[in-house]
């Protein structure tokens, strides 16, 4: 569904990513680990399209298609959806009237609200005076209402507290699984993604299937997700560059 080709991206004449490659396939969770200033966040936002993020080589083909030169509407549009760590706040922006132009009229926007505990907030100017853990469930809220094909999702526990993380990981193994059809013993996947995770409390509801390492702006390995962290968690990312996982 998404490949990325020897990518290189500057912001303001600066390098932030070089040669990265990445692949993630139709109905796969990927991760992405990497230390503070690695890149990670770059990296999300150069294949939604931000306009800051120049593309000096490579290329990002998301179902076969080249987008590296379509605004971020034009892959919204093709199904890339994308949580920010902290989104911007929208004044004079009512939720409810982002949830119902999101969701063309898909979606009922109530009960999405519902499902995420937001019905109280469908009132409120999107994101001004939230709490991180309601921040996050606005977000989640606009790509349910949204329905990509694949999500974006940049550090979801981040600025969550331990009650209100189980929530944001729930609601994410369950749009991940949202069409998932299983007659017999074959069984369609469901949506794509790609998360960056720091801390890996999000692993603990959404089964990944493969994570990759950013490190000095480049994807030093790749491997299976659950390997890569506990080797995180023992040795830091000091050795990643030495990395034993890659396949």
């Amino acid at each position: 569904m998404l490949k990325i080709e020897d990518l290189t991206v500057e912001v303001n004449g600066k390098t932030l990513l070089h040669d990265v490659n990445l692949e993630v396939q139709k109905g796969y969770t990927n991760v992405l680990f990497g230390p503070n200033g690695a890149g990670k966040s770059a990296l999300m936002r150069t294949i939604m399209g931000f306009s800051e993020y120049r593309v000096v080589k490579g290329r990002i083909l998301f179902n076969g298609e080249d987008i590296t030169g379509l605004s971020v509407d034009e892959r919204a549009r093709r199904g890339l959806g994308i949580m920010m760590q902290r989104p911007p706040d929208m004044s004079g922006i009512k939720l409810k009237d982002l949830i119902k132009v999101l969701s063309k009229g898909k979606k009922n926007p109530e009960v999405l609200a519902e499902n995420l505990d937001m019905t109280r907030f469908m009132d409120r100017d999107v994101n001004v005076g939230f709490s991180g853990g309601e921040i996050k469930r606005s977000e989640l809220l606009q790509l349910a209402a949204q329905n990509p094909s694949l999500y974006l999702l940049d550090e979801p526990e981040s600025g969550v507290d331990l009650v209100s993380i189980e929530q944001v990981g729930m609601t994410i193994k369950g749009l991940l699984e949202e069409g998932v059809n299983c007659p017999g013993e074959s069984c369609e996947k469901g949506k794509s993604a790609l998360i960056i995770t720091h801390t890996g409390q999000i692993l603990d509801y959404v089964k990944a299937d493969r994570g990759y390492i950013l490190c000095n702006g480049t994807i030093m390995c790749s491997g299976n997700p659950l390997k890569m962290l506990e080797e995180i968690k023992n040795r830091g990312y000091e050795e990643c560059i030495k990395c034993r996982l890659m396949k």
